[in-house]
């Protein structure tokens, strides 16, 4: 019987990143328009990813072909 592979989502690979240890990172919301009414540091901390935690991560590593 034929075996298939697996697809990569690529909507999901786009906007995730996966660490060497297995988490996901993701940028953060708030950041592309409408900077000049927030403060710089707040502007600074858009710059930082973020984890992806829970059952959405597990989501992902199952779009993203890992799990």
């Amino acid at each position: 019987m034929k075996k298939y592979k697996q697809k990569t989502r690529k909507s999901a690979a786009a906007r995730f990143k996966v660490t060497g240890s297995g988490k996901l990172l993701r940028r953060r919301q708030n950041s592309r328009h409408l900077r000049r009414k927030k403060s710089k540091k707040t502007i600074r901390k858009y710059r930082i990813l973020t984890e992806v935690t829970g059952k959405y991560a597990k989501k992902i590593k199952q779009m993203m072909g890992l799990a």
